[in-house]
């Protein structure tokens, strides 16, 4: 249950922006704090397709998120609805499926999906962005979050990613009523 405490202190909205001379890494300003970040390969674009390395242009909502529990000594603090990883959790990026842009149980043989449980730990802490669900339009791109990045923020498949101890961070300030302003 949320607190009225937690949804006066979550902020309403944090925006992500490119920097000058690189399409790739950006910063998410969010409350006066300045947080380097990792954006897709491809840079932002307004047309999004499955694949193509873009984040997505535009404003979205913060759904959920999940943490992986071996890698946490305990749930980290948010007012966002956040529920342990588990080994089986997936996420469809088959555009044709009926599952496409949502969680999947692995195995899912014959069908195309991103492990949420990941050895690399990019996903040892992700937060859904509402983007391309409501409605899913096949091939319009899937798995899009905000999750860890790589070392040297090296570029996303189109997510927008940040050091793991700043989404550590940024989560305590973030809640359902939340916006990600990609500009």
């Amino acid at each position: 249950m949320i607190s009225r405490l937690q949804i006066r202190t979550t902020l309403a909205q944090i925006r992500v922006r490119r920097l000058v001379g690189d399409p790739t890494r950006g910063q998410i300003l969010a409350a006066g704090t300045i947080i380097p970040c990792a954006l897709g390969r491809s840079g932002v674009g307004q047309v999004k397709r499955e694949g193509d390395g873009r984040s997505p242009r535009g404003r979205f909502r913060l759904l959920a998120g999940a943490y992986r529990p071996d890698h946490f000594g305990a749930r980290p603090r948010t007012a966002l609805a956040l529920r342990p990883t588990r080994r089986s959790d997936g996420w469809c990026d088959e555009p044709h499926h009926r599952r496409y842009n949502r969680p999947i149980t692995l195995p899912a043989p014959g069908v195309s999906a991103e492990a949420m449980w990941r050895e690399d730990g990019l996903y040892d802490l992700v937060v859904d962005l509402d983007y391309n669900r409501h409605p899913i339009r096949p091939g319009r791109g899937s798995a899009i979050f905000l999750h860890v990045a790589r070392s040297g923020y090296l570029p996303t498949e189109g997510c927008v990613a940040v050091k793991r101890t700043d989404l550590v961070r940024l989560l305590r300030r973030l809640g359902p009523r939340t916006h990600l302003r990609i500009l």
